[in-house]
């Protein structure tokens, strides 16, 4: 039997599904795991096979890149704990930072409870959400240009901006982001990158995101405002 393409819409539908099935599934292999990329490679993995099971697309490995990249889905999945809503990503260019990351987020938070009695893990996912790439830079940086731009900033200004917020580029490539954030501003992105030899990504914005934005959809979002 053909299996039909996925697309966006779909990935969407079967993340919704996912999350609230994977709520009521008591884990005898997670209980007592504390190492939290243990439980998102498990969860990743777990959610990769099911799309793989019912749908036409490419599947990337985890060691290098994205987890879904093909040109039409474009879109690494992300599995955190409520309790430090965070994961790493490849640092390819400071861009990334101002620009966003360069293919979308899908990004799964859980709860996770231990039952010692029936010794079996559960995973409560209380936040999902699909960002496209348009909305992946950093809050704060993108927040600040778009207010400096408004207030007739040149050149120079921004090259001290991003220099004064370690940036991490040379000078030349300072001047160069800075053009390019004169002749395109960015939008406004909604995580929290934190320089490293790989990107901190935080999602506690997205998480308790209250407003409607282009670009974010709030697949499961049970946390209380």
């Amino acid at each position: 039997m053909m299996k039909e393409q996925l697309s966006i819409e779909k990935l969407i539908t079967e993340a919704q599904a996912f999350c609230t099935l994977e709520s009521t599934i008591k884990n005898k292999s997670l209980f007592g795991v504390t190492d939290g990329k243990a439980v998102g490679t498990h969860i990743e993995h777990k959610f990769q096979e099911h799309l793989n099971s019912k749908y036409e697309t490419l599947i990337g490995s985890s060691a290098n890149g994205i987890d879904l990249p093909s040109a039409d889905i474009l879109t690494d999945i992300k599995v955190t704990s409520i309790k430090q809503p965070q994961s790493s990503c490849p640092f390819k260019d400071a861009k990334q930072k101002i620009f966003g990351l360069g293919y979308n987020l899908l990004v799964f938070v859980y709860d996770k409870m231990d039952d010692p009695e029936l010794k079996t893990s559960t995973l409560d996912f209380v936040s999902c959400s699909f960002i496209t790439k348009e909305r992946t830079a950093d809050y704060t940086t993108t927040f600040r240009l778009r207010e400096m731009i408004l207030d007739k900033a040149n050149t120079e200004d921004i090259v001290a901006y991003l220099t004064d917020k370690h940036v991490p580029a040379d000078e030349i490539m300072l001047h160069q982001l800075a053009e390019q954030i004169l002749e395109t501003p960015p939008l406004q992105g909604y995580l929290t990158i934190s320089n490293a030899l790989q990107w901190r990504l935080q999602y506690q914005r997205i998480v308790t995101l209250v407003d409607q934005v282009d670009g974010i959809h709030k697949i499961v979002d049970k946390i209380k405002k």
